[in-house]
């Protein structure tokens, strides 16, 4: 996969996340997988299509969900992951997917961004590429994490 694809993605969530009152983001690991990602319990898939296509997933445990939910949400508690909660992250994904695509126009790429599709649950498999695709785990504060898995393509 070629890097030049892969930052946008990572720009965007250093640049989205202090926007909502974060810290900076910090990359903490990044490796190759093969076709398949595992829900870490909270998924986020947004497609592309035009002249790059394939998919990222924002994966991350429930508590890293709440925890980020709650920072959206000016610090309210978020107990459960309910679908203020889910709606939340959902928006955050928007956010992140829509500063990814323009950072993709400034590189001469046309680009469309689908709806998000949310699930909930531990431990799934789901395809999100026939090939290989990267991986970047950011480091949102206190522990938690969102994991990018980014397969996207070239046309």
């Amino acid at each position: 996969m070629d890097a030049k694809l892969v930052n946008p993605f990572v720009d965007a969530c250093t640049a989205v996340m202090p926007q909502i009152g974060f810290d900076t983001p910090k990359r903490t690991k990044i490796y190759l997988r093969d076709k398949n990602a595992v829900s870490r319990g909270v998924t986020v898939i947004v497609g592309f299509s035009k002249e790059l296509r394939g998919n990222v997933v924002y994966n991350m445990d429930e508590d890293s969900a709440k925890f980020i939910a709650s920072k959206m949400m000016m610090g309210m508690p978020v107990a459960e992951f309910d679908s203020m909660a889910q709606s939340a992250i959902s928006e955050l994904s928007n956010m992140l997917t829509a500063k990814a695509a323009t950072n993709l126009t400034k590189l001469g790429l046309e680009v469309d961004i689908s709806t998000p599709s949310l699930t909930v649950g531990k431990n799934f498999t789901f395809k999100i590429t026939d090939a290989q695709y990267l991986t970047v785990d950011m480091d949102v504060g206190e522990g938690h994490v969102i994991e990018l898995d980014i397969a996207v393509d070239h046309k």
